[in-house]
């Protein structure tokens, strides 16, 4: 995952691997030439990596910065401006990092690189992988009963979460973040995702000692003080940076290295997006920012329906609504009924029960199979 950092004092390009890195954190003020950076980086990886090998997950609270880069085919969900479903996003990165490392244990390898070449390797011989997946338990014995599952043999792509403004996350939710933030950093690297993250205000409340902790690589554009350069790179020397985007580039061993970065105009940005946009539309995950906590109902406040007690006109409407449109998910339902998660995705889960559409496959997608709202009775 190579990104185009800039030149070093002797002139020499300066390129590092984000897959080694594995996370990186970025602090400098406003104007430092920090946002030029990160489109620095991103157009590093989009002109290196096709969208099967590398997705992206954008936020960008401050929703200026990122938004040009809207339905580009790398992006995983559309850009993410909301702090709410910032926290989501997250929360889906860890489950999916989470599914990774039990689909590479389960095929005997270490990394995401291992797990890949397994995967080609039994394609390219046309063979099939298996796992035990467990499908409930023996009435009789009372023991789990495990059926072997056929591996998808597609490959996994890295996914790359870009953070440019952590301080407004911070302000929202700045525990669940922290969380998050955390695990990632601990754990994601075998899985193949990595984790870009900018803030203009480098203070101990926004990047603390447990982010700071796990993210060895970092880079620090002009700040105003020496206790801002302190927070960033463990020593002073950021407060002297002359700006427009001369940085400290702290690699993971300590040693810090004074880079020049390159500067890439919005024209040329968006001259890269246009070209990247004909190329397909995105194949978004709407599972990536469906928010479980959407509204009152989706919290088990008293009031809330049972299974039960679900309203057979209110159930009937989603099925007219699935039957039309010829789409269902749990997040369409909830939209277009104005209903709370909760209760959109027990109307889903019935649905699936008696037979209006089908489990959701790998991608979250779930066919729609009757016809019309007569359907169930037959």
């Amino acid at each position: 995952l190579p990104l185009a950092l800039g030149k070093d004092i002797g002139g020499d390009p300066v390129i590092a691997d984000l897959a080694r890195m594995p996370h990186l954190l970025i602090g400098g003020t406003t104007g430092s030439g920090k946002s030029v950076a990160v489109n620095t980086m991103i157009l590093s990886l989009l002109y290196r990596l096709p969208p099967d090998k590398c997705r992206f997950i954008m936020i960008d609270p401050k929703m200026l910065e990122l938004s040009v880069y809207q339905d580009i085919p790398h992006l995983l969900t559309p850009v993410v401006t909301e702090p709410r479903k910032a926290i989501v996003a997250l929360k889906w990165v860890v489950r999916e990092m989470e599914d990774r490392y039990r689909a590479m244990s389960s095929v005997g390898v270490r990394n995401i690189a291992g797990y890949n070449e397994k995967l080609a390797e039994t394609a390219r011989k046309g063979g099939v992988l298996t796992r035990k997946v467990q499908t409930g338990i023996d009435p009789e014995t009372r023991k789990p009963v495990f059926e072997d599952e056929e591996i998808d043999l597609t490959p996994l792509p890295f996914i790359v979460v870009i953070i440019d403004e952590m301080a407004d996350l911070m302000l929202v939710a700045g525990k669940e973040i922290e969380a998050a933030v955390q695990r990632l950093a601990q754990m994601a690297r075998a899985a193949g995702i990595h984790v870009v993250m900018a803030t203009q205000r480098p203070s101990v409340d926004v990047i603390t000692g447990t982010i700071k902790a796990n993210f060895p690589t970092r880079i620090s554009f002009q700040v105003t003080s020496k206790i801002d350069s302190r927070t960033i790179l463990g020593e002073q020397g950021g407060e002297q940076l002359l700006g427009q985007g001369d940085m400290l580039y702290m690699a993971g061993g300590g040693k810090i290295a004074r880079v020049h970065g390159p500067f890439v105009s919005d024209g040329e940005v968006e001259e890269v997006v246009r070209h990247l946009r004909a190329q397909g539309a995105p194949a978004y995950i709407e599972s990536v920012t469906d928010d479980p906590d959407a509204d009152a109902e989706g919290l088990g406040l008293p009031g809330e329906g049972g299974e039960e007690g679900e309203s057979d006109q209110l159930y009937d409407q989603a099925i007219a609504l699935v039957a039309r449109e010829r789409k269902c998910s749990t997040s369409f339902i909830q939209r277009y009924l104005q209903i709370g998660y909760n209760r959109a995705a027990r109307i889903v889960e019935r649905m699936e029960r008696e037979g209006v559409v089908s489990p959701a496959n790998h991608v979250g997608k779930r066919e729609v199979l009757a016809r019309d709202i007569d359907d169930r009775e037959r």
